[in-house]
C-alpha cells in the first residue's frame, strides 16, 4: 500500500510539471465529462438524455464488487463463525438473551445470536424498529425518516448482512461519484468522478486530480504527504490523531486552509454533523482509509424505500424464524440488581419482570447513562460514559409544488447550515414522483458542541425552514420562488416558480456520539465488569464510525461476547480505562438512576417532529438543548 500511495503522489507531481489542466484518460467516457455543471437555465444533463420538460429519470447502477476487500472477508468470516465455531452444540449452552433496544445494533445482535442457536428477545420501547433509522408515515401517508441514510461500499458488515438476508436488490446504487455545490457559484455543482476499472487508491487520486474547480494543483500536492502515515502506519496512526481536530491536524501538517473550506467542512458535516474545528481527525482518517484502500468504498446506494419495512423487517423475520422474539411497546423501567451487583432482572414499565441468562444493552449512550444502576455507578467502566454524549442534528423533508432540476445522487451542499441532501423523488423508488420534488436534507451543525453559532434544536420549525429556504435559494437560484411566507426567499427573481407546499422537521437532540477530539478512548468495550451483561451500540468500541455500519458491527461484537461466553470460554478483555477515570470513580456520589421519563422517540434517544408535549419533556430531561449559544447571547 505504501508503494501505491507513493505512486499516486508521483502521478500528481508529474501532472504538476507537465500540464495545467487535469489528467483525463481519453478512453474513459466518465472522465471526459466536464467536472462542473449548472442547475440554472443552461443546465447540462450529465447522465442521460432528458425530455423537453427537463425530467430526470431515475437510473440505478449494478451492484459494485464490495466483497473483494480484507474488511469484507473479515466481516464474512465473523458472520460465519456464529453458524460454526460459536454455534450451540449442546442444549445446555443455549441462552435466553434479553436485548434492550430494537435499533440496528440490537437487531444485529439478535440476528447473530439466533444464528448461533440462542434465544434472543428484543425489548423495544417504541412502536417502530430502527432507532436512529426509524421512519413513520404522516396523515397523508408520506414517510418521515429520522435521517437521510446512505449505504457505502465500505460498509462490510452491512453489505455482508444484506447478502445473508438476501436483500441486496433493495439497494439502489448510484454512479461512482461525489457531487459538491459550488460555494462561489450559486446553482453550480462540481464532481469527483471515479473511473470504472481503476483500482484504489489510484481511482481516488485521479478523481481529485481531474477536478479543476475545488483545489489548485499545488493544493492537491500539499494534501498528499500528510496522508502518507495513515496508509503506511495504519490504524495506530489513525487512533493517535484522536486528540486533534481536523483543523488542528491540517495546521500541524501544513495543509492549505482552502482544503478545509473546499473539502473537509463538507466531509466533517456529512460524517458526524460537526464542523472541522470540533471533529476528531480520527473520524476523517478512518473514512479516508476505507476509501483509499477499497476501490468501491465510496460508491453510494439508497435504500429503495422506508427503513422499517425494507431493512428492519427482514432482520426481524430472520430472528423470529430461528426462535427469537421482537417485542414492541415494551419500555424498560429499571435494570434491577442483586446485592453483589449482578443483574437480577429487567423491570418493564408494565410491571413485568424479565429474567434471562444474558442481558445486552443496545441503547444510545445518553439513555444508558440514565439507566445505570446505583451499584454500578462507582465502577470506572461506567464512569467513562460521562465523557460521551450524542450530537444534535435535524433532518428535514421538504415537498415542492413542482420538479426541481436535481441529480440522482447525494449532494454535499457546502452550506453553512446544511450538510448533505438528496431529491428523494428521483433517488428512491418508493418516493418517486415525476411531477414534484421532495428534498431530504441534513441540517447541521445545529448546536455549539458541533461548532454551530445557534442552538437550532430550540428554534421553531418555521425558523428552521425559513433559514433552509434561504440556502435552497442559493442552490437553486433560478427555480425557488420568492414566497412571502419565507422571508429568506425575498431576493429571488421572477423566474423562480417552485414553492414549498409541505414540510416536516425531525429533531434528533441526541444522535450519534459526538466525535469531538479525545473521545475515542472512552468508547467502552462490549465486555463489561458485570457478569452476563454486555454492551452494544455504535458508540461502543469498534473501528468504524458512529454510523449504520458501526451499529451493526457493535451489535455483532456484543453477540460474539455472549456466544463465546455460552460455550464456556473466557470473556474477551475489558478495554483499558483512562487512569483519571479510575482515580475519580470512587469519589462519585451514587444515586438512584434517573430512568427515562415519558414516551416516544425523544424520550428514548430517537428523533421526532416535536409536539408541545415532547418539547416540554425535552426541556425537562435535556435543558442544554434550549440554552442560547454564545453567538446568540452576543447578538441579543
Amino acid at each position: 500500500m505504501k508503494s501505491s500511495i507513493l505512486a499516486v503522489t508521483a502521478l500528481i507531481a508529474a501532472a504538476a510539471s507537465t500540464c495545467t489542466t487535469a489528467f483525463v484518460p481519453n478512453a474513459s467516457p466518465l472522465a471526459a465529462r466536464s467536472p462542473s455543471f449548472s442547475f440554472g437555465s443552461n443546465t447540462r444533463r450529465r447522465h442521460r438524455p432528458t425530455s423537453a420538460a427537463s425530467r430526470l429519470v431515475m437510473r440505478d447502477y449494478p451492484k459494485p464488487n464490495v466483497e473483494d476487500t480484507d474488511n469484507y472477508r473479515f466481516a464474512e468470516s465473523m458472520s460465519s463463525s456464529f453458524k460454526t465455531s460459536l454455534k450451540v452444540t449442546d442444549p445446555s449452552q443455549k441462552k435466553k438473551v434479553a436485548i434492550i433496544g430494537g435499533g440496528l445494533s440490537g437487531l444485529a445482535c439478535a440476528k447473530y445470536l439466533s444464528d448461533a442457536g440462542h434465544e434472543p428477545i428484543i425489548y423495544e420501547a417504541r412502536d417502530v424498529l430502527g432507532g436512529k433509522v426509524s421512519a413513520w408515515q404522516d396523515e397523508d401517508g408520506d414517510w418521515i425518516e429520522t435521517g437521510l441514510h446512505i449505504f457505502f461500499g465500505a460498509y462490510p458488515n452491512m453489505m455482508n448482512m444484506f447478502a445473508e438476508l438476501g436483500i441486496h436488490d433493495r439497494l439502489q446504487w448510484k454512479i461512482h461519484q461525489m457531487i459538491f455545490a459550488m460555494q462561489e457559484l450559486p446553482g453550480e455543482f462540481t464532481t469527483f468522478d471515479f473511473i470504472p476499472g481503476i483500482p484504489a487508491p489510484f481511482n481516488f487520486g485521479l478523481a481529485i486530480l481531474m477536478n479543476q474547480k475545488m483545489l489548485t494543483l499545488g493544493e492537491k500536492i500539499q494534501t498528499a504527504p500528510p496522508l502518507l502515515p495513515m496508509l503506511i502506519e495504519g490504524q495506530s496512526f489513525i487512533d493517535a490523531q484522536d486528540e486533534l481536530s481536523v483543523t488542528d491536524f491540517m495546521r500541524k501538517y501544513g495543509m492549505p486552509e482552502r482544503i478545509n473550506e473546499e473539502v473537509f467542512i463538507a466531509m466533517a458535516k456529512a460524517l458526524d454533523f460537526i464542523d472541522p474545528d470540533k471533529l476528531s481527525m480520527t473520524v476523517v482518517l478512518t473514512a479516508m482509509n476505507r476509501f483509499l484502500n477499497e476501490s468501491n468504498g465510496l460508491q453510494m446506494a439508497f435504500l429503495d424505500g422506508n427503513q422499517p419495512d425494507r431493512l428492519c423487517e427482514p432482520m426481524k423475520q430472520h430472528i423470529e424464524a430461528r426462535g427469537g422474539q421482537v417485542k414492541m411497546n415494551a419500555p424498560i423501567k429499571e435494570i434491577v440488581t442483586n446485592d453483589d451487583g449482578s443483574v437480577k432482572h429487567l423491570l418493564l414499565r408494565s410491571g413485568e419482570k424479565v429474567v434471562a441468562d444474558e442481558y445486552v444493552s443496545a441503547m444510545p449512550v445518553d439513555i444508558v447513562k440514565r439507566m445505570v444502576p446505583q451499584k454500578w455507578q462507582n465502577m470506572p467502566y461506567f464512569r467513562q460514559f460521562d465523557e460521551l454524549e450524542g450530537i444534535p442534528v435535524i433532518n428535514l423533508h421538504m415537498w415542492f409544488d413542482q420538479k426541481l432540476k436535481a441529480v440522482d445522487h447525494l449532494c454535499f451542499s457546502r452550506s453553512p447550515l446544511l450538510s448533505v441532501y438528496a431529491d428523494m423523488s428521483v433517488t428512491c423508488k418508493e418516493y418517486e414522483d415525476e411531477d414534484a420534488s421532495m428534498l431530504e436534507l441534513v441540517f447541521a451543525p445545529c448546536s455549539p458542541i458541533a461548532g454551530g453559532n445557534v442552538n437550532w434544536i430550540s428554534k421553531s420549525d418555521e425558523e428552521i425552514i425559513d433559514a433552509t429556504m434561504g440556502e435552497l435559494a442559493r442552490l437553486f437560484p433560478t427555480e425557488i420562488a420568492a414566497d412571502e411566507k419565507w422571508p429568506a426567499t425575498s431576493k429571488q427573481g421572477p423566474g423562480g416558480q417552485a414553492k414549498l407546499k409541505k414540510y416536516a422537521v425531525v429533531k434528533v437532540p441526541r444522535s450519534v456520539y459526538a466525535a469531538i477530539p479525545g473521545r475515542n478512548k472512552y468508547r467502552p468495550s462490549q465486555t463489561t465488569p458485570i457478569p452476563h451483561f454486555t454492551m452494544a451500540g455504535d458508540w461502543t468500541s469498534q473501528k468504524f464510525l458512529g454510523s449504520m455500519e458501526g451499529a451493526v458491527l457493535g451489535g455483532k461484537l456484543a453477540a460474539e461476547v455472549v456466544a463465546n461466553r455460552a460455550l464456556g470460554n473466557p470473556d474477551k478483555p475489558i478495554k483499558e480505562i483512562q487512569q483519571h477515570v479510575i482515580d475519580s470513580a470512587a469519589d462519585h456520589v451514587a444515586k438512584p438512576p434517573l430512568g427515562v421519563k415519558g414516551d416516544g422517540a425523544i424520550a428514548w434517544g430517537g428523533g421526532a417532529q416535536l409536539s408541545k408535549k415532547s418539547e416540554a419533556l425535552l426541556r425537562e430531561s435535556d435543558p442544554s438543548q434550549f440554552e442560547a449559544a454564545a453567538a446568540e447571547v452576543v447578538a441579543a
